[in-house]
C-alpha cells in the first residue's frame, strides 16, 4: 500500500503539471477570441457606418472586414446561439468515450506528441510493472496485470516481449525487441538483471520518464504561451489596422 501511495503520488503530480499547463493557453484562447469577437460585433460596424458617409473607396481588405462585423451584428441572436450550441456540442464530443479515443489515435500519429504520450505511458507500466515485481508477483502474472494501462498498439508490443520472457530471454532484451524501451531505460533494466533488483530498477525508469515528461511539459509551455500571445496579436493587429487602413489612404490624399 506504501508502495501505491507513493506511484499515485508521483501520477497526480505528472497530471497536475499536464493540467495547469493547459489552463493558461485556454485562457488566451478565451480572452482572444471574445475580444475578437467584440470587434467584429461591435467596433467594426459603427466604422462601417463613417465609411459609408464619407463615400470613399476602401481596400478590397477592409471592405470585406466591414461586411463581416455587419453581418455580425445584424444577426448577433444567431450567432450567439450557433456558439452557444457550438460550445455545448464541443463539450459533448469531448465527454464521449468514442470522441477520445479518436483524438487519442490521431495524437498518436503526431511525431512529437505521440512519443511524449509513449513516453507517458511507459512510465505508469513500469512503475506498476516494477511495483508488483518487488511486491513478489512472478513477472509473467505482473506482465498480464499491468497491460490495460498500454494503449492498444503497445499492448500488442507487450503480449509479444511477454512471450519472449517466458520463452526464456532476458527482460531488457524482450522489451527493446519489441519498443518498450528508450536507450537510458535499456541500460537501467541490463542493469537490473546484473544486480537482481529488477523491481526497483523498474521504479527508478518510471521516476525517471516522469522526470522527463515533467521537463517537456514545462519545456513546451513556455515555448507554446508567447506563440500563441504572439498569434492573437496579429489577429487582433490585424483587424485593427484593417479597420483604420482607409483613414491612412484618406489622410495621405490630403497631404
Amino acid at each position: 500500500m506504501t508502495r501505491y501511495i507513493d506511484y499515485q503520488t508521483q501520477v497526480d503530480v505528472v497530471r497536475k503539471k499536464v493540467v495547469s499547463a493547459s489552463i493558461y493557453p485556454l485562457l488566451l484562447i478565451g480572452a482572444g477570441g471574445l475580444v475578437t469577437l467584440f470587434l467584429m460585433a461591435y467596433v467594426v460596424p459603427r466604422f462601417s457606418r463613417i465609411y459609408e458617409d464619407m463615400g470613399t473607396d476602401l481596400p478590397l481588405l477592409s471592405r470585406l472586414l466591414l461586411r463581416w462585423g455587419k453581418l455580425l451584428q445584424s444577426n448577433g441572436p444567431s450567432v450567439l446561439v450557433a456558439l452557444v450550441l457550438a460550445v455545448a456540442g464541443i463539450v459533448y464530443l469531448v465527454s464521449r468515450p468514442a470522441t477520445r479515443t479518436w483524438v487519442m489515435q490521431r495524437l498518436w500519429k503526431l511525431p512529437a506528441a505521440g512519443e511524449r504520450m509513449r513516453i507517458y505511458q511507459l512510465a505508469r507500466f513500469y512503475r506498476t510493472l516494477g511495483m508488483l515485481l518487488t511486491g513478489g508477483t512472478p513477472i509473467g502474472p505482473a506482465l498480464n496485470m499491468v497491460s490495460d494501462l498500454l494503449q492498444p498498439e503497445l499492448r500488442q508490443h507487450l503480449q509479444g516481449a511477454a512471450k519472449k520472457i517466458t520463452e526464456g530471454r532476458s527482460i531488457s532484451y524482450a522489451m527493446e525487441t519489441h519498443g518498450l524501451t528508450t536507450p537510458v531505460s535499456l541500460r537501467m533494466l541490463q542493469v537490473g538483471e546484473r544486480t537482481g533488483e529488477m523491481g526497483a530498477m523498474m521504479e527508478r525508469i518510471g521516476a525517471f520518464y516522469d522526470e522527463e515528461m515533467a521537463r517537456w511539459v514545462e519545456w513546451f509551455t513556455r515555448l507554446f504561451e508567447p506563440l500563441l500571445m504572439a498569434v492573437i496579436g496579429v489577429v487582433i493587429g490585424f483587424i485593427v489596422v484593417l479597420m483604420y487602413l482607409p483613414i491612412f489612404d484618406l489622410a495621405g490624399s490630403l497631404k
